[in-house]
C-alpha cells in the first residue's frame, strides 16, 4: 500500500515558502523592480508547485477514497474538497496580483495580504489532511497509484524546473525519505539529483531569502 511520507516532505516544503513569502513581499522597496521580480518569480514557481499537486489530488486521489473509504472518507473528503475550492480562490487572488508586481514593484501589501490568506488556509488544510487523509491513504490506497500522484506533478510543471522543485522538497526531507522517492526515478537522476538538487536551492534560496538555510516549515507554523 501507499507509503505515504512524501507528502509530509511536500507539505514541509509549501508550510516554509508559503510561511516567508509575505514577509519577502513586503520588504521590497517600492519600485526596486529587480527585486520584486525575485520575490515574485518565487511566488509564482510556488504556487505552481500548490496548483498542480491539488489537481493531482483532485483527479486521482478523492475519487478513490470516496470509492474505497467507507463512512470514514464520507466524513473527511467533502471537507477537502470545500478547503481546496477556498485555496483555489486565495491562490487565483495571489496570481492575479503578481504580475503587477513583479513588473512595477508596487502593490506589496494587496499582495502580502493574500498571501496571508492563503498560507492561512494552506496550513489549515495541510495540518487536517496529515490527521485524517494520510492514515486513510496507507490502508485505501496502492503503492502505484500513489506514486502516479507524482507523476502527474511532474507531468504538468516545465521539465527544467524539477531539479529545482526536487531541491525545495529535500531541504527538510527526511534522507530515508528521499532516497525511497529517487528509488522510483530513472537511474540518471537518483545518481544526479542528491547532488544538483540541494545547490540549486542552495543558490536559489540566497538569492531569495538571502540565505541558503532559510528557517524550516515548522518553526514558522508551531
Amino acid at each position: 500500500m501507499a507509503d505515504v511520507r512524501d507528502m509530509y516532505m511536500a507539505h514541509a516544503a509549501m508550510r516554509r515558502e508559503f510561511g516567508l513569502l509575505p514577509q519577502l513581499v513586503r520588504d521590497v522597496a517600492p519600485g526596486d523592480t529587480r527585486r520584486a521580480e525575485v520575490v515574485g518569480a518565487h511566488a509564482d514557481l510556488m504556487c505552481l508547485i500548490l496548483h498542480t499537486h491539488h489537481e493531482g489530488e483532485d483527479l486521482l486521489l478523492w475519487p478513490r477514497l470516496r470509492e474505497r473509504g467507507g463512512a470514514e472518507a464520507e466524513a473527511i473528503v467533502p471537507t477537502m474538497e470545500a478547503q481546496h475550492h477556498a485555496i483555489e480562490a486565495a491562490h487565483a487572488q495571489v496570481v492575479a496580483l503578481l504580475p503587477a508586481f513583479r513588473a512595477t514593484a508596487r502593490g506589496g501589501e494587496a499582495l502580502a495580504e493574500a498571501l496571508d490568506a492563503l498560507r492561512a488556509a494552506l496550513i489549515e488544510h495541510m495540518d487536517l489532511e496529515e490527521r485524517e487523509i494520510l492514515p486513510l491513504a496507507e490502508k485505501h490506497v496502492t503503492a502505484a497509484e500513489w506514486k502516479g500522484l507524482g507523476e502527474h506533478g511532474m507531468r504538468h510543471a516545465p521539465k527544467k524546473i524539477l531539479p529545482l522543485v526536487f531541491g525545495i522538497a529535500m531541504y527538510e526531507g527526511d534522507p530515508e525519505v528521499v532516497k525511497a522517492v529517487l528509488a522510483e526515478a530513472p537511474g540518471p537522476a537518483r545518481l544526479i539529483m542528491p547532488i544538483l538538487a540541494p545547490r540549486l536551492y542552495a543558490s536559489h534560496a540566497r538569492r531569495v531569502h538571502g540565505t541558503a538555510t532559510p528557517p524550516r516549515g515548522t518553526a514558522l507554523t508551531r
